[in-house]
């Protein structure tokens, strides 16, 4: 996951580059070019893999704020955070406590790239050592937000960290992307992660199953991935034309989802 950093990262600075972005984080700008000063002077366009991630950001985003307008005293867990600036875009109410959770290296880099705030507290931590939770205040609506995450965990990390999350708090939501079984099974092969020394490590064909682990949560939607109209609005034509006929594979189009699922008492 923290090989994929800065890859993420340049796509939403680039992102922030456009005449019309999607994501507009001045934030991501600011701390890749800290990171790699010199990132944008290599080929300079919107890649398949940048836009995916702008837009699933942008999903994200979305559901963050409407989750929080309805609940302005919720706790936020952010994990897997790297160095995306969720907590400045959304700029959530004093009413509610943010948590930002990744490795310590990477909350580290946080401190050094991204200024603090009032009501927001950094987690240098392994999501999947849940000792985490003992420092997360209870008894308020939660939100877990799980961006680029979940396909790196195994299936048993992340039912114990989906139900360990329900466990500790009295409503919420859980909110995460996910990849189909043959996106994780052949993932050992893929170009673009091999390039980066990883791979991913579990996938489901049908996210909305995972809410039998539990009997308090229940799955919401799906945010659209490769056929966002995000995507579709504002990708170069060749990507455009690259997604359209992608998608007319068998499978693809729903091979990434962006999924959320809920609980209440």
């Amino acid at each position: 996951m923290q090989k994929t950093l800065s890859p993420v990262l340049r796509a939403k600075a680039l992102d922030n580059r456009l005449p019309d972005p999607i994501l507009g984080d001045r934030y991501a700008e600011q701390a890749m070019r800290r990171l790699d000063p010199d990132y944008d002077r290599r080929r300079f366009g919107t890649s398949q893999i940048g836009l995916a991630a702008v837009v699933r950001a942008k999903a994200h985003d979305d559901w963050t704020r409407s989750f929080l307008a309805d609940r302005p005293d919720a706790v936020v867990l952010h994990l897997g955070c790297g160095l995306d600036a969720r907590v400045y875009r959304i700029d959530p109410p004093a009413s509610v406590d943010w948590y930002d959770l990744d490795y310590p290296a990477t909350i580290e880099l946080r401190r050094q790239f991204l200024p603090p705030r009032e009501h927001y507290s950094l987690i240098g931590s392994s999501v999947t050592d849940l000792t985490w939770l003992d420092r997360i205040p209870r008894g308020r609506p939660v939100l877990m937000v799980a961006e680029g995450l979940v396909p790196y965990l195994t299936e048993t990390e992340v039912r114990r960290l989906l139900t360990s999350v329900v466990d500790a708090f009295p409503s919420g939501q859980i909110q995460f992307d996910t990849v189909s079984v043959w996106a994780w099974r052949t993932s050992k092969w893929d170009p673009t992660l091999r390039s980066y020394g990883t791979q991913f490590h579990c996938g489901f064909d049908d996210p909305a199953t995972l809410a039998d682990w539990h009997p308090r949560l229940e799955y919401v939607d799906e945010a659209p991935m490769n056929d966002s109209p995000v995507l579709m609005a504002k990708a170069p034509a060749n990507i455009r034309r690259m997604y359209r006929l992608l998608n007319l594979l068998p499978g693809m189009k729903r091979s990434s989802r962006i999924v959320r699922f809920r609980f209440n008492a």
